[in-house]
């Protein structure tokens, strides 16, 4: 399966802000933001140019994709099922990415990033309704169960997250942090998500 596997500290000095996307590092000392905020390459610094119009669409885009490792053909997929759901569209499409397996994960506190719970999925520690499920994309649905699986729960990654993780309750997930598991009550909500992004402007991106 393709994915990006460059440093993902360049993506944050890309965008010009903290995606977090290497857990406990991005709020460290460490985080390539504190040391070079500016884009990475030859001629980073010199970018003085302001970000208008198509650019500043693209970037939201981008943002959004790298917050949540979605390649662009699965990008793509989600605006066009969200254009074609009736209600609105932006909202529609960030409901999608919330709804990722990986991304349910690492709102469960199973990892201290959606990378990190990317590679968790991956590897097979994670069920839904008591079946193993391995697809990071795999949405999931109100009333689904999401768990470590048994045999598990034991992992060292899993105890350095639940340190790591002191965030408050979702509203649309029941979470039961020392069984490690969780349930969908409900469909997230754009007021549910913290997100740096404009997602009107990737509509219009889309829309062209």
């Amino acid at each position: 399966m393709a994915r990006y596997t460059g440093p993902v500290c360049r993506l944050c000095r890309r965008e010009g802000m903290k995606l977090f996307l290497k857990g406990a590092r991005c709020f460290s000392d460490k985080c390539a933001i504190e040391k070079r905020n500016f884009p990475p390459g030859q001629h980073g610094q010199s970018r003085k140019a302001k970000i208008v119009g198509y650019g500043l669409q693209l970037r939201e885009k981008q943002k959004a994709k790298r917050i949540y490792f979605a390649l662009e053909s699965q990008f793509r997929a989600y605006y066009e099922n969200a254009s074609k759901t009736p209600g609105v569209t932006g909202e529609l499409l960030i409901q999608q990415l919330e709804r990722r397996l990986d991304n349910v994960a690492f709102r469960l506190g199973f990892a201290t990033s959606r990378r990190q719970a990317r590679q968790i999925v991956r590897h097979g520690h994670v069920q839904v309704n008591g079946r193993k499920v391995n697809i990071p994309s795999f949405q999931v649905n109100v009333g689904d169960e999401i768990a470590i699986r048994e045999g598990s729960k034991n992992l060292a990654i899993l105890e350095t997250a639940k340190d790591f993780n002191v965030q408050t309750q979702i509203r649309w997930i029941e979470i039961d942090r020392e069984g490690l598991k969780g349930k969908i009550t409900g469909l997230p909500k754009r007021e549910d998500v913290n997100l740096p992004v404009n997602e009107q402007l990737i509509v219009e991106l889309y829309s062209k």
